[in-house]
């Protein structure tokens, strides 16, 4: 399974924010939306990523408030990226290593999408039920005569 399968499911509903925008815009924008990450674009280029753990460190500083503080302060500027293209196994030990929750997907310079750490976890889990539901049918239909259903077809 790619990035680009769950992309295709999940829309495609983007959310940005400029590195120079007050973070405490940035947090109402992800409370109304109720999101946990924006993307930080500067001049149409991806410069970092701001996710609820920044926004938390930088409450947490600010005693409780942010005060005047803008995202580029706060925002992670060395984000994992991938590709619509990554295999999403990789992209979960890339996930898992760096214990980010949140993944831009770009392609090239232009960004595609985010994919969160429940997205892919989603897709792990509905991909195994599936194949346990065929699984299950292949079982149900096996012949009373023990042999697999191609060979009693056969003869």
């Amino acid at each position: 399974m790619k990035v680009s399968d769950i992309l295709r499911v999940k829309g495609s509903a983007l959310y940005t924010v400029g590195p120079d925008e007050p973070l405490r815009e940035a947090i109402e924008v992800m409370a109304e939306r109720d999101i946990g990450s924006l993307v930080v674009m500067e001049h149409g280029d991806l410069v970092g990523m701001l996710t609820f753990r920044e926004v938390i460190s930088a409450v947490t500083r600010g005693q409780g408030g942010v005060g005047t503080t803008i995202v580029r302060t706060v925002m992670d500027d060395a984000p994992l990226t991938c590709t619509p293209e990554t295999d999403l196994d990789e992209v979960r030990r890339m996930m898992l290593n760096k214990h980010a929750r949140y993944m831009p997907v770009m392609n090239q310079r232009t960004l595609m999408g985010v994919v969160s750490l429940y997205d892919v976890a989603k897709a792990v889990v509905d991909a195994q039920d599936f194949e346990n539901r065929m699984l299950k049918a292949y079982i149900r239909d096996w012949p009373e005569d023990g042999r697999p259903p191609a060979a009693a077809a056969a003869g």
